[in-house]
């Protein structure tokens, strides 16, 4: 994967990529070629998601006292 996807566009194909080996019917280098992309995307999201939620708690807790949530 030569450029970085966004995280919507890793999730798309990440479910592209499940469909595809759901099928079966690729042959073994095709499923295992999609297979480690899968692997990469999903440990990509995962992290994606992870800086996402310490970002989130990090601006709860910097939010001041008395500031009413939007």
């Amino acid at each position: 994967m030569s450029k970085k996807l966004s995280f919507e566009q890793s999730l798309e194909r990440l479910e592209e990529i499940a469909a595809l080996l759901e099928q079966g019917n690729a042959p073994l280098e095709d499923a295992l070629r999609l297979y480690e992309e899968g692997t990469a995307l999903a440990a990509d999201c995962n992290a994606r998601l992870t800086a996402a939620q310490i970002k989130i708690t990090e601006l709860s807790a910097a939010k001041p006292e008395g500031e009413e949530e939007q």
